[in-house]
């Protein structure tokens, strides 16, 4: 039987497990039925803390906990910003890290982030150093096509700037985007389609890679902010960025990133995972 904890953050929702000493990884099978909003607990992706020094290729401080990001079909991701609120908030919760820390150091395959609580409820995290670039890729939904921004979070984006005959809430993203050429994200990408609503505040939505569309998307709305503030050539500022999920703010400033919003642990509990309930 599996403890676990569920949590979101702006509805970006992600079943979490302590595992400290790697001692029981999730198999595919594990992670499809976790987040089966059916048959299991349901979520986005699987959240497991682990220690550092257990992850294969990671070369830093190996008692840190590490954030083993899962998505719901099974495969692994490099980074998850909404998810990395949650972690924070959940090892804090499960009294993993000392009492009184709010500034806590995790591992993640996308390199080392550093998560802030908040007095106001919100976790603020350092998101690294986004790389955006004009690379010709275009992003096909349907008949329609768009150009689109590339942008690295430590996990691939492909960022459309919709138009004014552009309808946001009308497209149809129960199926995934296309993109070409094909070779500019071989290992998949995260597609979000953002409209400006005002001065540092735009609207988006997202089809995660592995998932679907989602409510939210942490890393994509650091992407988007990077996305709009180079075609305004602003590249320091703060983003107001609503997703259907709630609302975040995306800071820039000399090339680095910050997201702020908030974090929260809703439920926990026990689960049979499959095969288990046989071996009694």
């Amino acid at each position: 039987m599996l403890s676990f904890a569920k949590g979101h953050g702006t509805r970006n929702d992600f079943v979490l497990v302590t595992d400290a000493d790697d001692a029981r990884p999730l198999t595919d099978e594990a992670v499809r039925f976790l987040t089966d909003r059916r048959s299991g607990v349901g979520g986005d992706g699987i959240l497991r803390a682990v220690r550092a020094r257990h992850i294969p290729g990671w070369d830093g401080e190996g008692e840190i906990w590490f954030m083993d990001y899962r998505n719901a079909d099974g495969s692994i991701a490099e980074m998850c910003g909404n998810g990395v609120r949650v972690f924070a908030r959940y090892l804090v919760d499960e009294g993993l890290v000392a009492p009184g820390t709010t500034e806590i150091p995790i591992g993640t395959r996308a390199g080392l982030r550093t998560a802030t609580l908040l007095h106001d409820g919100r976790v603020r995290v350092w998101m690294g150093r986004p790389v955006t670039e004009d690379a010709g890729v275009t992003v096909q939904l349907g008949e329609r096509n768009w150009a689109a921004t590339s942008v690295d979070v430590g996990n691939p984006h492909a960022v459309v700037l919709l138009g004014e005959d552009d309808d946001l809430a009308g497209l149809d993203l129960t199926r995934a985007p296309g993109w070409f050429p094909l070779d500019a994200f071989p290992a998949g990408v995260n597609v979000e389609f953002v409209e400006e609503i005002g001065p540092g505040h735009v609207r988006m939505r997202v089809f995660e890679r592995g998932v679907g569309e989602t409510e939210s998307c942490g890393t994509g709305t650091v992407a988007v902010a990077s996305a709009v503030a180079s075609a305004h050539a602003e590249p320091d500022g703060r983003w107001i960025v609503d997703v259907p999920g709630g609302q975040v703010e995306v800071d820039l400033l000399a090339g680095e990133a910050w997201l702020t919003g908030p974090a929260e642990i809703v439920a926990r509990g026990q689960v049979w995972l499959p095969g288990e309930e046989d071996d009694d």
